[in-house]
């Protein structure tokens, strides 16, 4: 007959089961390690905010889409030969402006955005008619993830974008923008509002702010209730651009690795549960 513990379970029985868990717990530590190593950054990418802060001014519209007093914001980029090209011109300048516009579209696997940077249209969707700002071939080209409060079919444009509209929340889009960008990035792309939601929750990596030299006086202000410092960011690089001062601000590692640090005490508490079992094995009394 087996050893048993006092209990009367086969002592061997218990030792393979154990072992059995604790490979599991090894395998899981490891496929939670790898997920994290693989996984891209949820990141804001050439982000424009005024010297007082705010992304969009007050009173949006069709006429208005960034609202009052906006129409400089983003002067840096109009005049980049990247935003010539994806608005189908020529021309355009070179220099640091247009390369942070450029390297702001490489690498992405998904965006999310709100739904007033998707279109005007506010409340229920009267009609399927607007598809948003940026014609038959936006400039995404992978899903986009639209936050609304109103349900909508997905929207397919030519290019590989499709326009998919949720409704549950930002840590829903985010899910599903995460299993649609594999090991690519997924940038959030406004409002300031999204932008805003994100930070307060914890699920940005990396922020590029571009800091356009205008006054916009109301509207959406990005830094109203939020302090980078405190949430786990410091500024990594700062460039003077041609037309505007740029600052790239990423979390520090110690915040970002929560994942993995998780899975690492998961499998120490397993480890240490699985040295405490052995030891009352040694000491456990045995009948035969």
């Amino acid at each position: 007959m087996y050893n048993t513990l006092s209990d009367g379970y086969p002592v061997k029985q218990v030792n393979v089961a154990l072992k059995a868990r604790i490979f599991r717990a090894t395998t899981l530590n490891l496929e939670l390690e790898i997920k994290y190593k693989k996984m891209g950054k949820v990141k804001v990418a050439a982000f424009t905010i005024s010297l007082d802060g705010y992304g969009a001014g007050a009173y949006q519209d069709l006429a208005n889409p960034m609202g009052i007093g906006t129409k400089e914001l983003h002067a840096w980029m109009l005049s980049t030969k990247m935003f010539m090209k994806m608005t189908g011109r020529e021309g355009g300048s070179e220099g640091v402006d247009n390369d942070f516009a450029e390297q702001s579209m490489q690498g992405l696997g998904a965006w999310i955005m709100g739904r007033n940077m998707f279109g005007p249209v506010r409340g229920p969707w009267p009609d399927e008619e607007w598809k948003g700002w940026w014609g038959k071939n936006p400039p995404y080209h992978v899903p986009v993830y639209v936050l609304t409060q109103y349900p909508r079919d997905p929207v397919h444009m030519e290019g590989d974008t499709v326009f998919h509209f949720v409704t549950d929340g930002i840590e829903s889009a985010l899910a599903k923008a995460k299993v649609a960008a594999g090991d690519k990035d997924i940038r959030i792309g406004g409002g300031v509002s999204t932008v805003r939601q994100f930070l307060k929750a914890g699920l940005i990596d990396e922020i590029h702010l571009v800091v356009s030299p205008v006054i916009v006086g109301s509207g959406e202000n990005l830094w109203e209730g939020i302090d980078l410092i405190k949430m786990g960011f410091e500024v990594k690089r700062r460039w003077w651009a041609r037309m505007a001062p740029t600052l790239s601000w990423k979390k520090n590692k110690a915040n970002t690795n929560i994942e993995k640090q998780l899975s690492s005490l998961i499998f120490a508490c397993i480890s240490i549960f699985h040295t405490s079992i052995n030891k009352a094995i040694q000491t456990a009394p045995i009948s035969r």
